[in-house]
């Protein structure tokens, strides 16, 4: 956890010209159209001239436009042969035994790609049941030459079953993994009111609301990474998603729905939603699986009024997805089939318009399509519209953390916003160090430009320290807020945070992620941090910090000796100097020899220019702990800047443990300017 949070603003030598930044805001923006006659079949041999696209009710140009016709392949994929695997980049079901290399991803283009979604989380076993049969109808029954199919669950977290293959006995195989044990179902639980409930005998009526909002957007949070990782297949997905509804609470729930059917927008996938609760009836009072129902609605008619609206309310949010995306939704039917039917009758033969969107604005609004056709007796079917991009002005705080979060995630580092991270360590107990961070950002790259935005300049902080088995150790999570003087006071100056970590003694990872809320400008630094087990070291040492500022006020944290008595040592990161400032070193030593008459130890430093000595400080001698609890003895020595010349300098601390006969020379090498 984070032990000191601090931000100091540090004198830097110069300022540096901020380099510009290029980007690209134009998105190109697909459209998939299927024109139909009066009596339903597709209408080919349609041009780019014979449609119209509007925006907003604003005319667009068509930048591309292309017809696809799947179902002309010529043959299938030859069963029993190693079949190409398309890798989503989603976490696979442990393999029963090792299989044999995996061939090259066959070529997507021409192909109808669907991926049956089970939503084993919201199923009771008898709608996996249903689900399964009907998969497996499609399966034997109607796979055809130009389709893929993948394999997707979700219980407790998203799975990818079976990767995009053409192989029946493969897929069968995945789809009868869902027995009917492993519905994890759930009725939807209550708000806490008594009424209209199933009388069990309980006094106690639970309110399950927070649990059906965290439940629902987990759910809508799968389909979201599912479209993610769809989004590099250039070509139209269906995604087929079995589940028994799902019920929105809150205004929470539908912001995670936008967000799920933008995602699926942009990844041109389309959702098909399918009830497998099929054709139910609402029975007055409630059937035998329940017990009779609390108050007086069973009499009044309320109980079944509320049956039907749950009913309703959860069909809805299907209906929503499924529309916004080009898709459908199946409900109030036993035909569980037809949901095949409709993704290849929508998939068989399709026009595909691309424009690039005439308004610029990223302010993340839905933008209605329109797409007309000169014919007069066709009818289009295609998606109402899509989600604007959001720049970071328009972004809301959720969409702020994602991108951090993302950030921290990805393997690809930010370096729009330079940033340098440096870290010590320091024994606080027998294998436990404290980890002190320095992150440093440039000033001059904090657009802070007016005095009024002096309280509108903060920066967020998103760090995570790994072990060797990168299992997450330690966070960090602050928004630190840069309050300067003026801009001008800003450029010649560096922003620095502290924070740290305690730690066992192991190679770790740390990655940072900063980012300035002004522009939303984005970094991030990663760096190996050692720390060493100095048991078998004849002089157990800490790191040695050197640092040109004392900050007063600062936080106590018994565990970090940088800090004392309210001040705090801010290392000096860059570790260049300028003449009218102080050096202070800081350095412990732990377990000296205490043979009589007690301990002695000896340490100064050496300032050489090449192999010239150029500065020496006094002999400092320890014949007892400073710091008595953690068995250290503690060696602080303020050098005024102004007693070296300009020039850079290697700077060796020698320490002698003369009682143990033992000595150490660490070095490290600083810059001096006037």
């Amino acid at each position: 956890m984070s032990a000191m949070l601090a931000l100091a603003l540090v004198s830097q030598p110069s300022a540096q010209s901020r380099q510009p930044i290029f980007r690209a805001n134009t998105e190109l923006v697909l459209v998939n159209v299927v024109v139909r006659d009066k009596s339903g079949a597709v209408v080919r041999g349609l041009t780019r001239d014979d449609f119209t696209v509007l925006e907003d009710g604003k005319p667009q140009t068509i930048d591309s436009f292309d017809f696809e016709e799947l179902d002309k392949v010529d043959a299938a994929v030859p069963a029993g042969e190693p079949q190409p695997v398309l890798n989503v980049a989603l976490p696979k079901a442990p393999a029963p035994a090792p299989v044999a290399p995996v061939a090259p991803a066959v070529d997507m283009r021409g192909r109808r790609l669907i991926v049956m979604f089970f939503d084993l989380s919201s199923m009771q076993p008898e709608e996996i049941e249903r689900s399964v049969k009907a998969a497996h109808a499609y399966i034997d029954k109607q796979l055809s030459p130009a389709d893929l199919v993948a394999v997707a669950s979700f219980s407790t977290s998203l799975r990818v079953d079976q990767d995009f293959t053409a192989d029946r006995s493969v897929l069968s195989d995945a789809v009868d993994s869902f027995g009917g044990s492993s519905g994890q179902g759930f009725e939807e639980g209550t708000t806490g009111d008594s009424e209209g409930t199933p009388d069990s005998g309980g006094a106690f009526t639970a309110d399950d609301t927070e649990f059906n909002i965290f439940n629902t957007d987990r759910r809508l949070d799968a389909l979201r990474s599912l479209s993610d990782a769809l989004a590099k297949i250039e070509q139209k997905k269906s995604v087929i998603y079995f589940s028994s509804g799902m019920n929105q609470s809150g205004s929470d729930n539908q912001v995670q729905l936008r967000r799920t059917i933008d995602r699926a927008v942009r990844a041109n996938v389309s959702i098909y939603a399918a009830d497998m609760r099929g054709l139910t009836a609402q029975v007055p009072g409630g059937d035998a699986t329940q017990a009779s129902l609390r108050g007086t609605s069973p009499f009044s008619g309320a109980s079944v009024t509320s049956q039907f609206g749950k009913l309703a309310a959860t069909q809805d949010t299907l209906t929503t997805m499924a529309e916004d995306t080009g898709g459908r939704a199946f409900f109030d039917s036993n035909a569980f089939g037809d949901v095949f039917k409709r993704v290849i009758e929508d998939t068989s033969a399709y026009y595909v318009l691309g424009f690039s969107s005439t308004n610029l604005a990223r302010d993340g609004r839905f933008r209605k399509i329109t797409v007309r056709a000169k014919r007069q007796d066709v009818k289009l079917e295609y998606r109402s519209g899509y989600y604007a991009a959001r720049d970071f002005a328009h972004s809301t705080k959720d969409d702020r953390e994602d991108q951090l979060q993302e950030q921290l995630n990805s393997d690809l580092s930010a370096t729009d916003l330079s940033a340098y991270v440096s870290a010590a360590y320091f024994r606080i107990a027998d294998n436990r160090f404290f980890v002190p961070l320095s992150v440093v950002i440039p000033g001059y790259q904090v657009p802070f430009l007016r005095t009024t935005d002096k309280n509108k300049a903060t920066i967020d902080v998103l760090g995570v320290v790994r072990d060797a088995q990168s299992r997450p150790v330690g966070r960090i999570r602050d928004t630190v807020k840069v309050a300067p003087e003026g801009a001008d006071d800003l450029k010649h100056k560096v922003v620095q945070y502290e924070s740290g970590f305690e730690l066992a003694p192991g190679k770790y990872h740390l990655k940072v992620v900063l980012r300035e809320n002004l522009d939303g400008t984005i970094g991030s630094y990663e760096t190996d941090v050692v720390v060493p087990d100095l048991k078998r070291d004849a002089i157990k040492m800490s790191t040695v910090v050197v640092g040109t500022q004392l900050q007063e006020g600062a936080r106590r944290d018994d565990r970090n000796p940088l800090v004392r008595d309210g001040r705090a040592l801010v290392p000096n990161v860059t570790h260049v100097i300028t003449g009218g400032q102080h050096l202070y070193f800081y350095y412990e030593v732990y377990d000296p020899s205490q043979a009589a008459p007690g301990i002695k130890l000896l340490t100064n430093i050496t300032f050489f220019r090449g192999r010239v000595r150029a500065f020496e400080t006094p002999l400092v001698e320890a014949d007892q702990l400073a710091a008595s609890d953690r068995k250290a003895a503690v060696f602080q020595f303020d050098i005024p800047a102004a007693s070296l010349p300009s020039g850079l300098y290697t700077c060796q601390i020698n320490v002698v443990d003369d009682r143990a006969g033992a000595f150490t020379f660490p070095r490290m090498q600083l810059y001096v300017r006037r």
